[in-house]
């Protein structure tokens, strides 16, 4: 049987990606050793981060200025590497979720934090519109997407002060203006490679204007100084990032992978508004696409597990809801496939029949 990935992360990836990945660590470029055992300052191995970081800049059309790294320690080791290297005294997060809580905790070791709005009271079901960013703040950090409560910032905001985003789960599914960003981060396993390596966009001159000492793994300049290779990479996966980048620009860009991503999510939503049986959780205006979130209709909650045994006899795979939501979540990253998504709203449409 098929089996259809809406797991949230790791993630679903092209199938070339994983086939030239696992060529690669059989035998990579014919050295005879595999990709696993060989050397990152191999000269086989440079190569490969040298295009990856040209394709990030080619793809997203990153201005002269800003540099592109492959760390370790997920976006998680970032929500603390952010302030320690750009916050001297004030930040501003935008509280929309987990993620974003999780960030601003971590900057409050360093400096004041303002939360300028937050949607926590309503489970983060939407993304606050309307607040002030204070005009002194470093920074004002925001969570493009939100994986656990299917919200998403869609467009670049704008706001008087410079911005960082976490754009884990949504980077390359639609086109941004970098320059309105000084750094930008991710971990890699929603929409770009296996686990194991963060992506991190930062503008150059915003580095070097905070007092503190900055240990030196922690220091954006350490890494933008050795080309990301102050310390062993994560090989693997950014050999497999490369792969990724190299099937986004044949498919035919960022522009392609938002087209197909909005198609896609409006499939899926459009069978959601349909179905007697299933309600999306999201305030409609911010609905995610790429994490679609929906529970069972309060009539029909009773058959919530009996929805999730069919579907997944059915080949879905990952459409659990996070624990601290409940309900079901498909998860529509790049790689995921129309025909997935339609088999999803077959299953949706042959268990309301039943019912």
């Amino acid at each position: 049987m098929k089996k259809h990935n809406f797991n949230a992360g790791p993630s679903i990836l092209p199938r070339e990606v994983i086939e030239d990945t696992a060529k690669a660590i059989l035998d990579f470029n014919g050295s005879g050793l595999s990709l696993m055992e060989i050397s990152h300052r191999a000269k086989d191995f440079q190569p490969v981060v040298d295009e990856a970081v040209a394709l990030f800049k080619e793809l997203l059309n990153i201005p002269e200025g800003y540099s592109v790294l492959f760390l370790g320690g997920g976006a998680s080791l970032e929500f603390c590497m952010v302030p320690f290297n750009f916050l001297e005294k004030k930040a501003a997060y935008l509280n929309t979720g987990v993620w974003a809580k999780k960030a601003m905790k971590e900057a409050k070791a360093f400096g004041e934090v303002v939360e300028v709005a937050s949607s926590a009271e309503s489970t983060y079901t939407y993304i606050p519109k309307d607040y002030t960013v204070p005009a002194d703040a470093d920074y004002f950090h925001i969570t493009t997407n939100n994986t656990i409560y299917g919200t998403e910032l869609k467009e670049d905001l704008d706001v008087n002060v410079p911005m960082i985003a976490d754009m884990s789960s949504d980077i390359f599914s639609r086109p941004i203006d970098v320059s309105k960003y000084i750094c930008i981060y991710g971990g890699a396993q929603k929409n770009l490679a296996p686990s194991g390596v963060t992506f991190v966009i930062v503008k150059n001159d915003a580095l070097g204007k905070v007092s503190r000492y900055i240990p030196t793994m922690l220091n954006y300049q350490t890494h933008i100084d050795s080309g990301s290779m102050f310390n062993t990479p994560p090989v693997v996966p950014i050999y497999a990032a490369l792969q990724t980048l190299r099937w986004i620009k044949a498919q035919g860009g960022v522009k392609e992978m938002e087209r197909r991503a909005i198609e896609k999510a409006d499939m899926l939503y459009a069978e959601i508004d349909r179905n007697k049986m299933f309600v999306g959780t999201a305030a409609k205006e911010d609905r995610s696409r790429m994490n679609i979130c929906f529970v069972m209709a309060p009539e029909y909650k009773e058959l919530e597990a009996d929805f999730m045994k069919f579907a997944t006899e059915r080949g879905m795979v990952g459409i659990k809801g996070h624990r601290s939501v409940g309900g079901f979540r498909a998860s529509c990253y790049n790689a995921m496939p129309k025909e997935s998504v339609q088999a999803l709203i077959d299953c949706m449409q042959e268990f309301e029949k039943l019912h």
